[in-house]
């Protein structure tokens, strides 16, 4: 579904993606894991055309997309849940759901759509007219993911979204996300959180100063080694 292959993205002269490969097939969720200034948050950029890269190729279902604007990407499929979750604070629930259905097809399904998130998140609905600014921060970080599969996406980036949540809720919110996937959507998950994000995924990939260092599946899985190796912690 997704294909990078040698991507370099720079900030001026700052280099900070090196040649970055990562692959995503249809129905998968795959984690992208690393520490902070990694180069997750411009991975992710570069994938929604916030940034482009200076070479290398970027694919989405067999369209170059390296080049498109991030209006023409949500179009072809790609939806994002952003760190911070940054709803708007002083419109409603509904309100902010409705603005997550900008795509043209998604337009025609904005009642379809928003019963879908109601269905997964029901205390969304019990707080449809309330402005989200009033929400705690798991409601806020459900009303997020709620707004990024109102465009109807066929793969969703999640950036962070458990940070600042407690265990109950990230709990709640990752049930929810293998919910999501196993009624078709493909979702890149790009977390800090190295058990649990290697826990939910088919195949992952570690990054560390803009450089992929680590991919495999399920099977190659060793949480201790990859915190040895890549966090330096025991």
């Amino acid at each position: 579904m997704l294909r990078i292959e040698d991507i370099n993205v720079f900030y001026g002269f700052l280099h900070i993606l090196h040649n970055v490969t990562l692959k995503i097939e249809k129905g998968e969720i795959v984690s992208l894991i690393g520490a902070n200034a990694a180069g997750k948050t411009t991975l992710i950029k570069a994938i929604t055309g916030i940034v482009h890269p200076t070479s290398g190729i970027i694919e989405f279902l067999g369209k170059r997309i390296d080049n498109l604007e991030p209006f023409e990407i949500a179009e072809l499929g790609i939806s994002l849940v952003p760190e911070g979750r940054r709803v708007f604070p002083y419109m409603s629930v509904s309100e902010n759901l409705e603005m997550g259905a900008y795509v043209p097809e998604a337009r025609k399904k904005v009642k379809e759509n928003m019963e879908r998130v109601f269905n997964l998140f029901p205390v969304l609905k019990q707080r449809r007219k309330q402005l989200a600014c009033t929400l705690s921060g798991g409601e806020q970080q459900m009303l997020a993911i709620g707004r990024a599969l109102m465009s109807d996406p066929k793969l969703c980036i999640l950036d962070e979204v458990s940070l600042g949540l407690s265990v109950k809720v990230t709990n709640t919110l990752y049930k929810v996300i293998k919910e999501i996937n196993s009624e078709g959507v493909t979702l890149l998950l790009v977390e800090q959180n190295l058990r649990r994000s290697l826990t939910i995924a088919d195949r992952g990939y570690v990054i560390e100063k803009g450089r992929i260092v680590w991919e495999g599946d399920k099977s190659n899985f060793n949480e201790d080694e990859l915190r040895r190796k890549y966090f330096g912690v025991t």
